[in-house]
C-alpha cells in the first residue's frame, strides 16, 4: 500500500522551506474577508481618483538619470491598500496553499479507496463533497456526464471537504493513509536533528491557477479562445535565504531564521517574494473574497492585481504633481526632528530608530501621508509594469502602462530600508527581474473596483 499511496503523493508539485505547522497556523477557507479587510488604519484599501492631467516623471533628476522624463497622463480611478502586504496575510495564502493541498492528497486517495464521509475514523472523512452527482439533479448530471467525465484531471472539478479540521499532532492522525500522507508533506526525517523540529517541505507548496491573455487574444481575433488561458504553478513559500544572499558579508542568521514566521514580525512587510508570488497572492486574494461574498449572495469582486507603476506614482504623490515625496516639501524630517520614512541616511541604517523593516503601520512614526503608509522606504514595491527606460516616450496617456511579457524586468518604485534618500522620490524608476526575490522588495494590490 505505501507504493500506491506514494504514487498519488507524488502528483503534487512543491518548494522552498516551510517551518512546522506549530508555527504556521492552519486557516481554513471560509471567512477569509477576516484575512484582508477590517482593522483600524490596517489592511483598508484607500480611493484614488483623478481629477484632471497628472505629470509623471519630473523635469530634472538631480543624478541625471532620464528615464523618467515628465508626461501628461490621465488616470481612472482605482483603489490602493494603504498598507504593504504583511507577512501574516501572506502566511494565510502559504497555510492555504499547505492546507488544500492536503486535503486534495486525502480526497484522491480516499475515492480511490471507496471511501466517504460516512467511513469515520478513516481518511473518508475528508473526502471529496461532490463525488457523485445529484441524481435529482438535472445540472449536475449534465456537467458530470459531459464535462467531468472527460477532463485531463477526473479530480480537478471536485469540491474539496473544509468542514473537517487537519490533525497536525502525529497521534491524532486518523488512520495509516492519513499518517503517510501527512509523512510525504515533511522533509527527511534527519533534518529535524539539526532544527529541533521536523518541518514541512516547503518545495510541496505550489499555487496553480489559470488567468486569460486579453491582450493577446485581442490581436488574434480568429484564435480559439482557449489558446489564450495561462496557467501558472508558483511556488509560494517565500525566500527566507535573501536575507543572507542579499549581504554578504554581513550576519543576518537572526532574520532568515525569524522574519516570516515569528509573531514579532506579523505585521512586517513580506520580503523574498517574486513578482510572480506577488501576482499569485493577487489571485488568492481574489478567490478569497470571492468565496465568501458568493455564499452571501453579494456582487462578486473584480481582480485584485498589482498597480500600475503610473497609479504607483500617482498615489505616492497624493494626485499632486509638483510632490517629491509622500509629503509636501522636500525635507526628510518633520518639525520634530523625526524621519518621515524609513530608510538608510547619512547616519546609518538605524538612525530612524529601524535598522531593517518597520511595521507596515506603525503607531508612532512614519504616520500615513495621502492615507498610506510607506510609500517611500521601507520596502521598495513590486508593480505590474515591464521596465523599459524609453517607455515615457511611447506609453499611452490615457491609464498608462507598459507591459512585455518577455522582457524580464520589471519597475519596482518607493525605495526600502536600505536605500538611500533618492529613491524615496516619487518620481524615481527602478528594477528587478521579475523572478528574484529580495529582503528588500515587497508589494501592496490594488482593485479598480470596491463593492460596497
Amino acid at each position: 500500500m505505501i507504493n500506491r499511496v506514494s504514487r498519488y503523493c507524488k502528483f503534487f508539485f512543491l518548494i522552498l522551506f516551510v517551518f512546522t505547522s506549530s508555527n504556521l497556523e492552519s486557516q481554513r477557507l471560509p471567512d477569509l474577508k477576516k484575512i484582508f479587510g477590517g482593522g483600524k488604519g490596517r489592511n483598508e484599501m484607500v480611493e484614488f481618483t483623478s481629477k484632471g492631467l497628472f505629470t509623471l516623471g519630473t523635469e530634472s533628476d538631480p543624478f541625471g538619470v532620464s528615464d523618467a522624463p515628465e508626461k501628461q497622463v490621465s488616470i481612472k480611478k482605482f483603489y490602493i491598500d494603504k498598507t504593504e502586504v504583511s507577512n501574516k496575510e501572506y502566511r494565510r495564502f502559504v497555510n492555504y496553499v499547505r492546507d488544500s493541498i492536503i486535503r486534495e492528497k486525502l480526497a484522491r486517495l480516499a475515492l480511490d479507496l471507496g471511501l466517504s464521509e460516512e467511513d469515520e475514523g478513516t481518511i473518508g472523512m475528508y473526502a471529496f463533497k461532490n463525488p457523485e452527482p445529484d441524481p435529482e439533479s438535472v445540472y449536475e448530471k449534465y456537467v458530470y456526464e459531459n464535462y467531468t467525465l472527460f477532463e485531463d484531471d477526473y479530480y480537478e472539478s471536485r469540491e474539496l471537504n473544509w468542514d473537517i479540521e487537519l490533525k497536525w499532532d502525529p497521534r491524532e492522525y486518523v488512520d495509516q493513509y492519513y499518517f503517510e500522507i501527512m509523512d510525504s508533506m515533511y522533509i527527511d526525517r534527519w533534518d529535524k536533528e539539526w532544527t529541533g523540529v521536523r518541518m514541512i517541505d516547503s518545495r510541496e507548496l505550489k499555487y496553480r491557477y489559470k488567468w486569460y491573455d486579453a491582450y493577446a487574444a485581442s490581436k488574434n481575433p480568429d484564435k480559439d479562445r482557449s489558446e489564450f488561458v495561462i496557467e501558472e504553478v508558483v511556488p509560494v513559500y517565500p525566500d527566507t535565504l535573501v536575507w543572507l544572499k542579499d549581504f554578504k558579508y554581513s550576519f543576518n542568521n537572526h532574520m532568515f531564521s525569524n522574519y516570516f514566521w515569528h509573531s514579532d514580525y506579523s505585521d512586517h512587510p513580506v520580503v523574498g517574494v517574486t513578482w510572480e508570488q506577488a501576482k499569485a497572492y493577487c489571485n488568492f486574494k481574489t478567490y478569497a473574497y470571492n468565496q465568501d461574498f458568493e455564499k452571501e449572495g453579494t456582487p462578486v469582486f473584480p481582480a485584485f492585481r498589482l498597480p500600475t507603476e503610473a497609479e504607483w506614482e500617482f498615489a505616492a504623490r497624493g494626485g499632486d504633481s509638483e510632490n517629491v515625496y509622500p509629503w509636501e516639501g522636500t525635507e526628510l524630517l518633520d518639525k520634530n526632528e523625526n524621519f518621515l520614512a524609513n530608510f538608510k541616511s547619512e547616519d546609518g541604517y538605524g538612525a530612524d530608530t529601524d535598522v531593517y523593516t518597520s511595521e507596515v503601520a506603525p503607531k508612532k512614526r512614519y504616520h500615513a501621508q495621502n492615507n498610506l503608509f510607506h510609500m517611500a522606504g521601507n520596502v521598495a514595491e513590486w508593480t505590474n509594469s515591464t521596465y523599459n527606460p524609453d517607455s515615457y516616450e511611447f506609453i499611452s496617456p490615457l491609464n498608462p502602462n507598459y507591459f512585455d511579457r518577455e522582457n524580464p524586468k520589471r519597475v519596482i518604485r518607493g525605495g526600502s530600508w536600505k536605500d538611500i534618500a533618492y529613491f524615496l522620490r516619487a518620481n524615481v524608476r527602478d528594477f528587478e527581474l521579475k523572478d528574484s526575490a529580495r529582503s528588500y522588495i515587497g508589494f501592496r494590490t490594488v482593485i479598480d473596483l470596491l463593492p460596497n
